[in-house]
C-alpha cells in the first residue's frame, strides 16, 4: 500500500529512474516533480505536475510530503548537495530508496536521500551517510563508512574498514583494499585498484592506482567558490 507521498526534485534521466523505482518498488506514491523555475520546460512529467522549487512549500507542505533529490554527479556531486541542503532548509524530510533486491544487513545505518539500486551488498555495521547514490552491484564490506554526497558507480568492491569521503566519485569496477581511506572530493577511475589511502581532490587511475596530474576540481571545472 502506498502510504507516503513523494515529490521528486529533478526532471532528467535520474528523476525518471527514481520515479520508476519508487513507483514499482516502494511504499511511496510519487505525486509531483519539482525543479527551479528557470529549468521548467513542460508543465507535466509522467502526467504529474512539475512545480517550481521556489513555491514548493506553499503547494506541498513539508509536514505532508517527502522529497527525493534526483540529481546525478554533476559538478562533482555539488549540485545534488546544494539542492539537498536547500530542501532540508525548507523543512522537508528526504526519502531514501533501498531496492528490494539489495542485501542490507540488519545493523547497517542509512541516512536521508540515499538511493541503493539492485544487487548491492552492504555488510555488518556499514554506515551510509546522506545524499548518496549506490548504483547497481556494489559490495560494501563490514565496518566501512560512506560519507555524505558520495557516488558509487556499478560493481565497486569496497573491502572492510574502508572510508569513502564526502563528494567522492567511484568509477565502475574499481576495487579498494581493507582500511583504505578515499579522501574528500576524490575521483577513482573505472577498473582502478586502490591499495593506499588517497589525498583530497585527487584523480586516481590504474592498478595499482596512482594520482593523475589533474585534480578532481580541474576535471569537473569547479571554481574556487564551488569548491
Amino acid at each position: 500500500m502506498k502510504n507516503k507521498k513523494l515529490i521528486i526534485v529533478g526532471a532528467g534521466e535520474t528523476a525518471e529512474i527514481a520515479y520508476e523505482y519508487f513507483t514499482y518498488d516502494s511504499d511511496y506514491e510519487v505525486v509531483a516533480f519539482s525543479v527551479s523555475k528557470q529549468f521548467i520546460k513542460e508543465d507535466t512529467f509522467y502526467a504529474l505536475p512539475v512545480v517550481p522549487l521556489e513555491t514548493l512549500q506553499s503547494q506541498y507542505p513539508p509536514k505532508d510530503y517527502f522529497v527525493y533529490v534526483a540529481i546525478s554527479f554533476v559538478k562533482l556531486n555539488r549540485i545534488r548537495a546544494m539542492i539537498y541542503n536547500q530542501v532540508k532548509a525548507m523543512g522537508y524530510t528526504c526519502a531514501s530508496y533501498i531496492s528490494s533486491k539489495a542485501f542490507v544487513w540488519r545493523n547497517v545505518e542509512i541516512g536521508e536521500n540515499v538511493f541503493i539500486f539492485e544487487n548491492n551488498v552492504l555488510q555488518h555495521h556499514v554506515k551510509v551517510g546522506n545524499n548518496i547514490i549506490l548504483w547497481s552491484g556494489n559490495h560494501v564490506g563490514h565496518r566501512s563508512v560512506i560519507k555524505d554526497h558520495a557516488y558509487l558507480s556499478s560493481h565497486c568492491v569496497v573491502s572492510g574498514f574502508c572510508e569513502i569521503g564526502e563528494y567522492a566519485f567511484l568509477g565502475v569496477n574499481s576495487t579498494y583494499n581493507e582500511y583504505v581511506k578515499i579522501a574528500k572530493d576524490c575521483i577513482v577511475g573505472s577498473g582502478a585498484l586502490v591499495v593506499k589511502s588517497t589525498a583530497e581532490g585527487t584523480v586516481m587511475i590504474g592498478a595499482p592506482a596512482k594520482p593523475t596530474a589533474k585534480t578532481s576540481y580541474e576535471t569537473f571545472n569547479l571554481t574556487a567558490e564551488e569548491i
